[in-house]
């Protein structure tokens, strides 16, 4: 960092310096002897438009709020401290922005409440987010919706801690301030959050600009002390503004808050824009293909045999935390599509101001960053779940990517037993985003459907390269943004609504995937190629063996999925002004000084592996490690991965076989429960049909056809379907 690394700093810490301000326990005898409150007469607002749709959204996770606790606890330490960076870890992963701990009296509760059996509460704050600037079309959407929308990301939060600690055998109920049964505001000032001034609860960093949830519990945690009187008055002082101890710095808070609400926290303006994307995409060519042909798919209908049948019902969520939130993912799916209004707005007629306006919700909502883009055709599925095919029904798409956090990607190996979480989350606050945008679209007259990782009716990785957010990488099937490198997961919205679409970006991708090789290197089941780019089904790519990554991914038993290609690439970094010095330096270099590029990328390579960067750092490791068998939370039954960097690791192009499943060996779309069992063989052999991207131009020019192999595999005829 510009000042002061976070790089020892422990995660549960959080990112505020809270460990730095003085404490006194006495204030907690204090508080537990004041009387039970009254409940408060909170009135609700009559909800309208973007009010409606969080309120809407905030229904729909209430209903997961008290879960039953399983059967048998999980074997979870004794260690009290342990537990607590477990839990202070979700809910900073989860995006608090402050989290307290604190035993739970009786006193606690209000006076018209029957106390659970639950001896700890944990605390939740969630800071407002900004409000877009007087006069836009998005300030007029939120008006006085910023503490709503703060509430319902507190519950969310709260939801999701508590069903975790559910499915590790503990009984745990997430309040809020509509639904919640115990004092807050005591129980922020006990959990050392807050303090009273006079009949206020103030934070010493955010005042009152800001939104709490509770969970109760009977799980045993190490707690915090009551902050000291007074200490808001010293808060924000040099060391918070230059970030002492590695919390996030007041500078870099400031730097954010000075750019316009419609764009991003990262400097996307910076970034070349180009007509197309920087890899060969020939429109007239691509394939569209069916949902049924994913190799995430296909295990589902016994295509990959048995185990991966299995395996393909828990291999991302066999963990508590990242299954609680798939329940949440599941949740929504059924809101996904809804009514839309009549008529549509008449303050929606600028297309322009209409785009300021969907990125400015889309940050406030937690996109990290956002980028439009016309939908080709090609991008949309040609048959979705149960063969049925897709219409290509709405004409834009706002592109959303959602980082999958930086400090945890540190602690992890990429694929161990945080990595499916890491996804459930980026998939499950990107539901939650175009979910609310999609039901605030329709009730102004736009037909709008979010398309989530649970249910999408578009292939995303184009909508991506189209929108602006990113370029092609050696990676394969996967898109490298210039600030958060290959660390994100996306959700897309499609409307009606008009829009301006933004150019593809061309930040020198190419050039540098050609000349760095560590993702490959890094790969545990050597899916990524080590060869030069081929043309795939219209495409110019560095082709991943599908087939290869799937498997490793549904079958990896010491561990959930995989990222390792994430966790390890150079460019997953933090380029902010709280990022190493190095890497802004680095990252200014490579978008703005293109012609530098021959000389840096092998350095820059080189200096990546010295520097350590893709080791696991103990101080960011804040989850425990449990596997669900069976809904039960046992000890990972296979171990964990501890994977670190293997330097001297090489294959040769020429002996790595890559698999190639061309359209025409896809499965047929409509073959739902049919195995279709793939042919490794021919597909190793169909590397042979393959252009080159030159060869492809060249027959493009010289009006050569379409090859066969980019027709897919029609559906199968009625007689062919089971009876």
């Amino acid at each position: 960092m510009i000042f002061f690394s976070n790089k020892s700093r422990p995660y549960y810490l959080g990112p505020y310096p809270l460990e730095r301000l003085a404490r006194d326990a006495a204030l907690l005898e204090r508080e537990t002897a004041l009387p039970r409150s009254a409940r408060p007469n909170r009135i609700t607002p009559a909800s309208s438009g973007f009010s409606a749709a969080l309120d809407k959204y905030h229904r729909i996770f209430h209903a997961l709020r008290d879960d039953e606790p399983v059967a048998v606890k999980a074997p979870v330490p004794d260690d009290l401290h342990r537990r607590m960076v477990d839990i202070k870890g979700s809910a900073y992963f989860l995006n608090a922005s402050q989290v307290g701990i604190c035993s739970l009296g009786e006193s606690c509760w209000y006076v018209d409440t029957t106390p659970l059996q639950h001896s700890h509460a944990i605390v939740v704050l969630v800071e407002h987010g900004r409000s877009p600037e007087n006069g836009s079309l998005a300030n007029s959407w939120v008006e006085d919706c910023i503490p709503q929308a703060a509430s319902f990301r507190a519950y969310e939060i709260a939801i999701s801690v508590a069903n975790h600690i559910q499915l590790m055998g503990f009984s745990a109920v997430a309040h809020d301030e509509l639904h919640g049964d115990v004092d807050a505001d005591r129980l922020s000032v006990m959990s050392g959050l807050c303090v009273r001034k006079g009949d206020r609860i103030v934070n010493p960093y955010l005042g009152e600009h800001y939104e709490f949830a509770i969970v109760t519990t009977d799980y045993g945690i190490e707690t915090d002390t009551p902050l000291a009187r007074g200490v808001e008055a010293g808060a924000r002082n040099l060391a918070y503004w230059l970030g002492v101890g590695g919390a996030t710095s007041g500078l870099e808070r400031w730097r954010q808050s000075k750019r316009p609400t419609h764009m991003s926290k990262f400097a996307m303006e910076s970034v070349e824009r180009v007509d197309r994307p920087t890899t060969l995409i020939i429109d007239d060519e691509v394939p569209r293909v069916p949902k049924r042909a994913s190799f995430f798919e296909r295990p589902i209908h016994g295509d990959l045999g048995p185990k991966a049948q299995r395996e393909r019902t828990r291999f991302s969520f066999k963990h508590p935390l990242a299954k609680a939130m798939t329940n949440q993912i599941g949740a929504m799916v059924p809101h996904q599509d809804g009514p839309v209004a009549e008529n549509r707005s008449a303050s929606c007629s600028d297309a322009a101001e209409n785009t300021r306006a969907l990125k400015s919700l889309s940050y406030l909502l937690g996109a990290e960053l956002t980028g439009v883009c016309e939908i080709p055709d090609y991008a949309w599925y040609s048959h979705v779940d149960n063969g049925r095919p897709v219409e290509c029904h709405h004409k834009y798409a706002v592109v959303m990517l959602i980082d999958q956090e930086y400090d945890t990607m540190e602690g992890a190996s990429g694929d161990d037993f945080i990595s499916g979480a890491q996804s459930m989350r980026a998939y499950m606050r990107g539901a939650i985003i175009a979910g609310i945008m999609a039901e605030h679209l329709r009730a102004l007259g736009f037909d709008s459907r979010p398309q989530t990782n649970a249910d999408s009716e578009v292939l995303q990785l184009p909508l991506i390269l189209l929108a602006g957010l990113g370029e092609l990488s050696r990676i394969g099937e996967l898109v490298l943004n210039p600030f958060v490198g290959p660390r994100f997961k996306s959700v897309v919205l499609t409307t009606d609504m008009p829009l301006v679409p933004d150019k593809p970006i061309d930040f020198g991708l190419q050039e540098f995937c050609s000349g760095c090789l560590k993702c490959a290197r890094e790969c545990p089941c050597d899916a990524i190629t080590w060869g030069d780019k081929v043309m795939f089904n219209g495409y110019e790519m560095w082709k991943l063996d599908a087939e290869r990554c799937a498997r490793y991914r549904i079958t990896n038993q010491r561990g959930l999925a995989c990222g390792r290609c994430m966790k390890t690439c150079p460019l997953n970094k933090v380029v902010t002004w709280d990022g190493p010095i190095a890497t802004q330096v680095a990252s200014w270099l490579g978008i703005n000084a293109r012609w530098l590029k021959p000389l840096l990328i092998p350095v820059a390579t080189r200096l990546d592996d010295l520097l350590g960067h893709g080791v696991r750092n103990p101080a960011k490791k804040w989850w425990l490690d449990l596997e669900i068998v069976d809904g039960i939370c046992v000890t990972p039954r296979k171990g964990v991965n501890e994977r670190d960097l293997d330097l001297d690791r090489k294959i040769d192009p020429a002996t790595q076989k890559i698999a190639y499943y061309n359209a025409n060996v896809m499965p047929p779309p409509n073959s739902y429960g049919i195995p279709v069992f793939p042919n490794r063989k021919e597909a190793i052999a169909a590397a042979e049909l393959l252009e080159t991207p030159d060869q492809a131009k060249a027959r493009v020019a010289s009006g050569g056809p379409r090859p066969a192999h980019y027709v897919p595999t029609p559906p199968l005829k009625d007689e062919e379907l089971p009876r």
